[in-house]
């Protein structure tokens, strides 16, 4: 991982964000971080945070923070809101429709009860009620931290049920389909900008923190991590480009900073 002092920017059109431990300190979103974020805004860049929470936090998300989006649930839904114009409102969009996000719930409450009998400790996450599409199962933000092994006990699970499973800074994630994080960051742009995503990476960067963000480590040419990133780094395959000195939100926001310097 490169120092900061590295990156020239090409003019970045978009900026795609995880939230929890990049935007977040200690679960709180700082003061720094938030004023990053309408730095972005008002410099013309568009900001999308993405993110393994649920649906009820994207709605919120997308109304009220200064993003062009947000997608949420790993990748499962996007919500977009339009101020102004004849679309004024909520834009929501879902990788599946309906009936299969309802046959797919069923299959995750099998899946839920397995894991809570079987590894000791963990929880279901207390934002689960605003969620559609996935499982999150708590590790380590409302419980006592897990140990790496539990952890894999529980990804085990959610695996031998067919069901993708991602580990972040404080949740598993466990859904069934076929979309992740990276997909959607792609579908959003087309759908939303007609920008092809993976034709514009010099214009695109991402900042994340864990190991479920790999795969937008890997395929973003101006990739970020924040200073935390450092205790998964010996089990990650793919890290990021470049690397603040700070942690979580005072990271993030020392990234944006080098973003809009004028090299």
């Amino acid at each position: 991982m490169k120092s900061l002092k590295e990156f020239i920017n090409p003019g970045l059109r978009f900026v795609f964000t995880d939230i929890d431990d990049t935007l977040t300190t200690h679960g709180r979103l700082t003061s720094s971080a938030f004023q990053a974020l309408w730095r972005l805004n008002q410099s013309g860049v568009a900001v999308v945070p993405v993110t393994g929470r649920p649906a009820g936090w994207c709605e919120l998300i997308a109304r009220q923070w200064p993003v062009a989006g947000v997608i949420g649930e790993n990748g499962g839904l996007y919500f977009r809101y339009i101020e102004d114009g004849p679309e004024r409102g909520m834009k929501r969009h879902y990788f599946y429709e309906t009936s299969t996000r309802v046959d797919n719930q069923k299959r995750l409450d099998k899946i839920r009860t397995e894991i809570l009998a079987g590894v000791p400790g963990c929880r279901v996450a207390s934002d689960q009620f605003c969620r559609q599409l996935d499982l999150a199962i708590d590790y380590c933000e409302d419980v006592k931290p897990l140990q790496p092994i539990e952890v894999e006990k529980i990804v085990g699970i959610f695996q031998r049920h067919g069901a993708q499973a991602k580990v972040s800074s404080i949740h598993v994630n466990g859904w069934f389909g076929e979309y992740d994080k990276l997909k959607m960051c792609q579908i959003f742009c087309q759908r939303e900008f007609g920008v092809d995503l993976a034709a514009s990476l010099k214009i695109a960067a991402f900042m994340g923190d864990s190991p479920n963000d790999e795969p937008m480590f890997e395929f973003f040419e101006n990739s970020f991590a924040v200073a935390n990133v450092q205790k998964f780094v010996k089990s990650m395959k793919h890290l990021p480009r470049f690397r603040s000195e700070a942690s979580g939100g005072d990271g993030f926001s020392e990234i944006v900073d080098r973003i809009l310097a004028k090299n």
